[in-house]
């Protein structure tokens, strides 16, 4: 595994288990100012999102590279082992690493392989040899993956802001209502409306 910082904006995990292609896709995407780390097969990239590949159903394990932030998976499809999508579907499966845009390569134009990914989430299916023009269309798809984010983030602030709002409210009216609290105490023969007693 290697990482490759240039003062990147966005983090890319390649997986390919050719090291000639991974050299490739690495050094493209180097020139495209990523952030890239490359793992040579689909089980090191889920080790290295925090999946622990042994378990299926378990829940992630944390790995040390878990707080390096993955903006987007690049993937060959045909490896030994795991194919590209084996690990589409286990990121897909994921609830933390659902919103990943993941795009698949490979060298064979199979329509019926590359339907297969796209329905299963993949964001775009790249025929090799891949070159440069194919690492500028990977913007669109990282950007849509930051929106999503955000939106969550968004949506989970606003849910424990509501929370708060609704205990806080529920608690006042708790206290309010609590028989140790004490209670103002009107004469019948007076009340004061505006500085004027009423007799």
């Amino acid at each position: 595994m290697s990482v490759i910082t240039a003062e990147p904006q966005y983090h890319v995990l390649a997986v390919d288990d050719s090291l000639l292609d991974r050299k490739l896709i690495e050094r493209l995407l180097k020139t495209s100012s990523y952030q890239v780390t490359t793992v040579d097969s689909g089980s090191k990239a889920l080790e290295f999102l925090g999946l622990n590949d042994v378990q299926r159903n378990s829940t992630p394990s944390v790995s040390p590279n878990n707080e390096i932030e993955v903006n987007l998976i690049i993937t060959d499809y045909c490896m030994p082992g795991m194919t590209g999508y084996d690990l589409l579907k286990r990121v897909k499966e994921s609830s933390s690493l659902k919103d990943i845009p993941v795009v698949i390569m490979s060298s064979e134009n199979v329509p019926a392989r590359i339907n297969r990914c796209l329905e299963e989430g993949a964001e775009e299916f790249i025929l090799k040899p891949v070159q440069l023009s194919d690492m500028k269309r990977l913007i669109p798809h990282i950007l849509k993956g930051k929106l999503k984010e955000q939106q969550q983030q968004a949506s989970s602030i606003c849910s424990n802001s509501s929370n708060t709002t609704t205990t806080n409210k529920r608690k006042a009216t708790d206290e309010a209502l609590s028989p140790d609290r004490p209670r103002p105490r009107f004469s019948s023969a007076s009340t004061t409306t505006n500085s004027l007693t009423v007799v």
